[in-house]
């Protein structure tokens, strides 16, 4: 598909039951209640006239889900996408939550979504996407997904929802160890587009601008930054007013970079004590950290804030006791999907296989249903991913 072009969406969701068949006397009933022909026209022509702005302006407002099956009515309602006063009503309509793209191990090439306004899973065809290589997301800002291939080597860029993609240039730099990237969307709204950021544990760094299609080379990591950068590769970078921060260690802390700047800054921030698959997010413009608290045979998720008088971590919340409890004497592992906001986390064990949802702001935890593909049985497990914030303009 061409770069920046939308396609036709088709989400699947799992098989369910046709319809029960209603009894002749509940179908007669209907049609007696029913409405005349007369009431039909007048209902007609009074939505002939419905404001033609009014009417995209409430169609911005939809559940995303709401809005595709929509697009199905007629040709108009199809072409509302490409619009450009419906862009300016999606811009000014409440931010949605946001969603959760993610890659579970048994079908490593093809995602599955979920929203947890609707607590429903969605198994999205993106054909656009390479088939021959592996491709995992690695970060995410608006509306948009940033992919990279197994090797490190291609990057890609969608909206999984409208399916408009971008595969982005090589590369300048030929580095095929493993990377850390960041994405932010520039403040600039009257010129949009994006800039992606590259970093490897040696320092060696680019930067893509999508309004240029190109990458950069900003300069070198200044020698107050300790090299290597021991990165913490489970940890999605964090964006937060145009600076993206990553996780470290040797010495613990944060390594951010200012993308409109382009300075880097370190700083030394100790971890708690027996904490384990740790991982950066924010809320409200502070950073938090999330990870997993061991000692001896209990484990619990607990929540950290940093403190920017002190720089060090704050312990806020943790998980509730009860479910703590499911988890004790058990190898658990966890998987923290999303950095924003509203958090996605899969734990893990032998014995168990649990997605809960947390949201920072309220520091409420939900328990997510299990991943189910379509005409299957078994719960997925959820090996990473991503969260976006649904945006039907977006555009890679």
């Amino acid at each position: 598909m061409a770069a920046g072009k939308s396609g036709s969406f088709k989400m699947l969701e799992p098989c369910k039951p046709p319809p029960s068949k209603k009894p002749r006397k509940e179908r007669n009933q209907g049609k007696s209640l029913g409405t005349t022909s007369s009431t039909e026209d007048m209902q007609r022509e009074i939505w002939k006239e419905f404001p033609e702005d009014l009417f995209e302006a409430v169609i911005a407002r939809l559940p995303v889900a709401t809005f595709f099956r929509f697009r199905s009515v007629c040709q108009k309602w199809n072409s509302v996408l490409d619009s450009q006063s419906f862009s300016q009503h999606c811009a000014q309509a409440p931010q949605a939550n946001p969603w959760f793209y993610t890659i579970t191990c048994e079908n490593v090439n093809s995602g599955a979504m979920y929203d947890p306004s609707l607590k429903k899973w969605y198994y999205p065809t993106l054909s656009y996407l390479p088939t021959k290589a592996i491709v995992l997301p690695v970060a995410s800002s608006g509306g948009l997904l940033c992919f990279l291939d197994i090797c490190h080597r291609n990057f890609y860029v969608c909206n999984p929802l409208t399916q408009s993609f971008k595969e982005l240039p090589p590369r300048s730099v030929k580095v095929w160890s493993r990377v850390a990237v960041g994405m932010t969307l520039n403040s600039n709204a009257a010129s949009g587009g994006y800039k992606i950021l590259w970093v490897c544990c040696d320092g060696e760094h680019e930067v893509y601008d999508s309004l240029k299609n190109s990458w950069t080379r900003p300069g070198s990591m200044p020698s107050c930054i300790k090299l290597p950068l021991s990165l913490n590769f489970r940890s999605q970078a964090v964006s937060l007013g145009g600076t993206l921060y990553f996780m470290r260690s040797d010495p613990e802390g944060i390594v951010s970079y200012n993308m409109v700047t382009g300075v880097w800054k370190q700083s030394i921030i100790p971890a708690p004590h027996h904490l384990s698959d740790h991982t950066l997010a924010e809320c409200e413009g502070r950073i938090i950290l999330v990870g997993l608290l061991k000692k001896n045979a209990a484990t619990c998720v607990c929540i950290w804030e940093l403190q920017k008088m002190t720089l060090l971590w704050k312990e806020v919340d943790r998980m509730p006791n009860i479910w703590c409890l499911d988890l004790y004497g058990k190898h658990v592992r966890m998987t923290c999907l999303g950095n924003s906001g509203l958090l996605m986390l899969a734990l893990r064990s032998r014995q168990m296989n649990r997605l809960v949802t947390y949201n920072v702001a309220s520091r409420e935890w939900l328990k997510v249903p299990g991943c189910m593909v379509p005409r299957g049985r078994k719960r997925q497990w959820i090996a990473c991913g991503a969260a976006f914030n649904p945006c039907l303009t977006a555009t890679a």
